[in-house]
């Protein structure tokens, strides 16, 4: 059994993360924890990450730090060898291990150099709880493609109302590409803004400032996060993603992937898996090996549910990013479905959208539930349009991934049989918004959980909600994989109380099991 630990970082810190078998602290991006500045201009000089130590004093009472950490710093840039582009050159990061920490525990502390004198005030945070199948997070915040905006702004204010004890970020954190290295006036699209641009600038300042914007929760809220494609960041030499690998921490050691871009952890009776989009995914590569590994390592006695989130989604029935990663899910769906993964989450998509159990396009009660979350806020537009909207299916050509191949495929089975786009909505899609927001997951216990979609507009609303269902685990249905085969009907809208009626084809040797379902609870059961 690993000890308990987590990463604290300064300005440019990583958020906590948790280790799998391990639990974690909340670090966070403290101002107060960094020595020196940001630098950018056309000719920036490194600053000496061992000019300033990296320590933590913590401990169970305010003011009382029985335990001190040191760790490690560093830092990074983010060069161009063009004319008239700044180059940058970041602040010392910090990453403090924390060894020995109780489950289910507050502990308070500081950060900074004690032979300085240079400490923070005093923060704190709630360990999760141990693993185990009767032991969960209490709300688990689900937010992609957050940006910073005032959009942003609000979603990160209503989730906090929320009052989360772990955030899920799925991809897409800053939208620093979005900017000129100059800064300056953003663009919803790059490319037709500065259509002369040599390369895709990046303004690193928006890091900092995304870092302090996220103070408020990271100093006090684990916060887990997974590459997307604004992350990429290419510069000189075709280095990519130097802010997202210098900025978090994330157990890829401890999860045996030794990869940031994919990991895994648990949280209480909760397995998660990050998986990276835009680095090798196909079956002959490392990341599918571990995959495999880590999903045969689970023990569902110990953590009933399997969690997953990658950014770009495979189901997906919106125009924008249409079957856009559909390599991806043809090399690794059937390992998830083979395992009995639970939930999936995504963004990309700038809108929300909840999937039935899906497997292959065709609903199957043994598969996910796939969740599309891209709505946090960013300064790219909302997605409105849907590929079955009339005139508004993308072409076999569009919809080019910036990592792997072209997949995309004409459906061979049901209502959209030899066509690219459903007519109208997909049979797999249960519902769809074009709305800013966020979600909301509570895991009751190895059976049951709520998962709530809260509408920025709803901010303010008495008990609003855009979506709210239940989603049930039933393993003992899907104990012979690839042979189950199912319909399900049903519709969610909002607060709407809508009965769950399943026809299930379960087949055991010759037997036919037809389960009939209809509950009658608040939300809707899946």
């Amino acid at each position: 059994m690993m000890s308990p630990w987590m990463t604290l970082a300064s300005l440019n810190a990583s958020p906590p993360y948790i280790p799998s078998k391990s639990l974690l602290l909340p670090p966070s991006p403290l101002p107060r924890c960094g020595s020196h500045g940001s630098l950018i201009g056309t000719d920036v000089t490194p600053l000496d990450p061992a000019s300033i130590r990296s320590e933590v004093w913590y401990g169970e009472e305010s003011g009382k730090y029985e335990f001190t950490q040191r760790g490690n710093s560093l830092v990074y840039s983010q060069l161009y060898p063009f004319k008239g582009l700044l180059n940058y050159t970041s602040a010392i990061i910090h990453h403090v291990k924390l060894d020995g920490l109780k489950p289910g525990k507050r502990y308070y502390y500081k950060c900074g150099d004690s032979v300085l004198k240079a400490m923070s005030e005093e923060h704190a945070f709630m360990t999760l709880p141990s693993s185990g199948p009767d032991l969960y997070p209490r709300r688990i915040a689900v937010v992609g493609d957050l940006g910073l905006t005032s959009n942003s702004t609000t979603t990160i204010d209503h989730l906090a109302m929320n009052d989360p004890s772990l955030i899920l970020m799925v991809g897409d954190l800053t939208y620093a590409n979005q900017y000129l290295t100059t800064g300056g006036q953003g663009a919803s699209c790059f490319s037709c803004a500065f259509p002369d641009a040599p390369i895709r600038e990046t303004y690193q300042p928006r890091w900092d400032g995304w870092g302090r914007f996220m103070e408020p929760l990271t100093s006090k809220i684990p916060m887990m996060v997974i590459e997307g494609n604004h992350e990429i960041e290419p510069q000189i030499e075709g280095m990519t993603f130097a802010s997202y690998l210098a900025r978090f921490a994330v157990p890829s050691n401890e999860s045996g992937s030794n990869s940031n871009f994919y990991y895994s952890f648990n949280a209480g009776g909760v397995h998660f898996i990050m998986l990276g989009a835009y680095v090798d995914y196909n079956q002959t590569g490392a990341q599918y090996a571990w995959l495999s590994k880590d999903l045969e390592q689970v023990d569902r006695n110990v953590t009933p549910w399997i969690v997953a989130a990658w950014h770009p989604p495979w189901y997906n029935s919106y125009s924008s990013h249409y079957q856009e990663f559909e390599c991806m899910r043809q090399e690794m769906e059937e390992l998830l479905y083979s395992f009995g993964v639970d939930i999936v989450f995504s963004g990309h998509v700038h809108a929300y959208e909840r999937m039935n159990r899906v497997f292959n396009y065709t609903l199957d009660p043994c598969g996910p539930v796939y969740i599309t979350v891209g709505d946090g806020g960013n300064i790219e537009r909302v997605d409105v349009e849907h590929a079955d909207d009339p005139g508004k299916c993308p072409s076999q050509g569009d919809n080019k991934p910036e990592f792997g191949g072209l997949c995309h495929l004409n459906f061979t089975s049901g209502p959209a049989k030899g066509r690219f786009c459903w007519e109208q909505q997909p049979e797999w899609s249960a519902y769809r918004d074009s709305s800013f927001g966020h979600g909301i997951l509570e895991v009751m216990n190895s059976t049951y959980a709520l998962w709530t979609w809260h509408r920025n507009q709803d901010v303010y609303g008495e008990n609003s909600k855009g979506d709210q269902i239940y989603i049930v685990r039933q393993p003992e249905l899907c104990l012979a994989k690839g042979m189950v085969s199912s319909e399900v009907l049903h519709q969610s809208h909002g607060s709407l109380q809508v009965p769950l009626l399943w026809k299930c084809k379960f087949h055991l040797e010759v037997m036919l099991l037809c389960v009939w379902l209809l509950v009658k609870a608040s939300g809707l059961w899946m």
